[in-house]
């Protein structure tokens, strides 16, 4: 599955990677030659990846992770440092949505988005960072959303979970830099993903009209973006937000 080989002998998670970005940035990270562990709820979904991954040469296993869940966070590194020994691309793609306005929002819908978007991706880093620290390399991306760039009504919880792993990304990145490790977040805009299709065409076609490109990001577009980021051409970049969204904010 190697087509440039520039992460060629490099151990990879994703997170979330049973379906749209996440499935996608492993693919993408296969693609470049690292071995990736796949980690998310559904296993049948990761099983299917997987294979996908190995069919085209590539190497991958899958990891069960609740990202919601400190037990099965810690469960999840711990399997994944006994099968490769360590981790040194982490990609922090797991993430839910309960939309609703704020004045209505209910507590536990707040908590349950915060916990899975925002603290499981920081419980995760801190579990795989001491073999990072000791290897002195290690890349790690955060998927973060335009949302959390410009907000979005009825998205409170949302968009503060995504701007958080930003502000997180930033001060990780002043933390590890000396050890040679860099930490980025990649922004989507409006890609088509499983977790998008619920919009129905007038609210697809609103959102269309906001994005200069003229078109709805795919998934491979995103992944490209973290590919690129967990490579050498990326190496003197740290603590940066990389928008990947036709345009539709710029800032």
């Amino acid at each position: 599955m190697n087509e440039n080989g520039q992460l060629d002998g490099r151990i990879a998670l994703v997170t979330g990677a049973s379906q749209g970005i996440g499935r996608a940035c492993a693919l993408e990270l296969a693609r470049a030659g690292a071995t990736v562990a796949l980690a998310a709820r559904n296993q049948a979904k990761l099983a299917q990846a997987v294979s996908e991954i190995e069919a085209a040469g590539g190497k991958a296993a899958a990891f069960a992770l609740d990202a919601a869940s400190e037990d099965s966070i810690k469960a999840a590194a711990k399997a994944v440092l006994e099968r490769f020994g360590k981790v040194e691309i982490l990609v922090n793609n797991a993430g839910i949505t309960r939309d609703g306005l704020m004045l209505r929002m209910k507590r536990a819908d707040w908590d349950d988005i915060l916990t899975t978007n925002l603290t499981g991706a920081f419980l995760l880093t801190q579990a795989l960072l001491s073999p990072m620290l000791k290897n002195r390399w290690g890349r790690i991306i955060h998927i973060s959303s335009v949302v959390g760039r410009t907000g979005q009504a009825g998205q409170v919880n949302y968009a503060a979970s995504k701007a958080g792993l930003i502000g997180m990304m930033r001060a990780m990145a002043r933390e590890v830099a000396s050890r040679g490790i860099t930490v980025n977040a990649v922004a989507p805009g409006y890609i088509e993903t499983p977790m998008t299709a619920v919009l129905n065409e007038e609210q697809r076609q609103a959102m269309l009209a906001g994005i200069p490109l003229g078109r709805a990001g795919t998934d491979r577009d995103v992944a490209q973006a973290v590919a690129f980021l967990a490579s050498d051409a990326a190496a003197y970049i740290t603590g940066h937000v990389l928008d990947v969204n036709g345009g539709m904010f710029m800032g």
